[in-house]
């Protein structure tokens, strides 16, 4: 077990690197000048060629990519993310004041989505070709195929237009919760549901299930203690993308439903070319996914004992 872990820290170290580097180089190839965007706003006319190289040298973009990469880079493993180009202000401390906001629907979403989708999943499997199975994956197909944009604008129809019961835009309490996170949930929940029918279907239909029934067992026992843990073992390795992949997910709902979270600080920084912080959300977000999907690892052998832990995987 710890020579697994062990191999999966630190593989985990290399892709934090690859990490830094395509956020890095990627912001710097992406099209138009900071600098001219500060300056524009700045004094409501087009800057000067003289003005652009003077902020440029003030801003240290006139370096050489690989210096500035590596200035950025050293800075990152002191915790230091740069300066906002735009409010002056440190990147971790503009993310610090949005990132708890994001985590109120982020987490409760991806806790809705996991528990609901194993629950609609197994209910499916349970109840094979019944009406009720149908009609869960008519659901999860239907789910699946909706943008969470599309979705976002019908709850707000529905339930703050035409019904006006919960609140339509901004943070104002759980109330204003309600909407976001079902946006957020439903898309991974429909696909979770998917995955975890097929995957405890096909495990109810293995021979250690038939010999946990010769033996008398009843069905609850079954399938609580024998097959769901088996089938979880797929699902929990979704999962793991999937709530990785919800720190993306709040950029659209947020600027939806005018959270002010970093989904929507986001979007700022890209309009206004915010170079640093543009950078510092990327390496956030991608840190985040990587570091579930280790936990993931970490927690498959757990869920499978049949995982051959020296040799098989890896």
């Amino acid at each position: 077990m710890w020579r697994y872990a062990l191999r999966r820290v630190l593989l985990f170290v290399p892709s934090l690197f690859l990490l830094s580097l395509a956020t890095y180089g990627l912001t710097t190839l992406a099209p138009g000048n900071p600098v001219e965007t500060y300056l524009f706003q700045r004094l409501g006319q087009e800057p000067t060629a003289a003005q652009v190289v003077q902020q440029e040298r003030k801003w240290g973009l006139d370096a050489p990519f690989l210096i500035r990469y590596e200035h950025w880079l050293g800075g990152v493993v002191t915790g230091n993310l740069g300066t906002s180009f735009f409010t002056g202000e440190p990147v971790v401390t503009e993310i610090g004041h949005r990132l708890p906001t994001t985590l109120r629907l982020a987490l409760p979403a991806a806790a809705l989505a996991l528990l609901g989708g194993v629950a609609l999943g197994s209910v499916a499997a349970l109840w094979r070709d019944s009406p009720l199975d149908h009609l869960v994956r008519v659901m999860s197909l239907t789910g699946a195929s909706f943008p969470s944009f599309w979705v976002g604008l019908l709850l707000i129809e529905v339930f703050a237009v035409r019904l006006r019961v919960l609140p339509a835009v901004g943070e104002a309490g759980l109330a204003s919760m309600f909407l976001p996170v079902l946006t957020l949930a439903l898309g991974p929940m429909a696909v979770l549901s998917r995955v975890m029918r097929a995957s405890l279907l096909e495990v109810l239909g293995e021979d250690f299930v038939r010999t946990a029934r010769a033996k008398g067992l009843s069905t609850p026992a079954v399938v609580i203690r024998h097959a769901l843990p088996n089938a979880l073992a797929v699902v929990v390795t979704l999962a793991g993308s999937i709530t990785g992949g919800l720190m993306l997910g709040t950029v659209i709902v947020e600027e939806i439903f005018a959270w002010p979270g970093v989904g929507q600080l986001t979007i700022t920084a890209i309009f206004d070319r915010d170079y640093p912080l543009i950078q510092g959300l990327i390496l956030l977000a991608g840190t985040v996914f990587l570091v579930v999907n280790l936990a993931v690892d970490l927690a498959y052998p757990l869920l499978d004992p049949r995982v051959r832990l020296g040799r098989a995987v890896g």
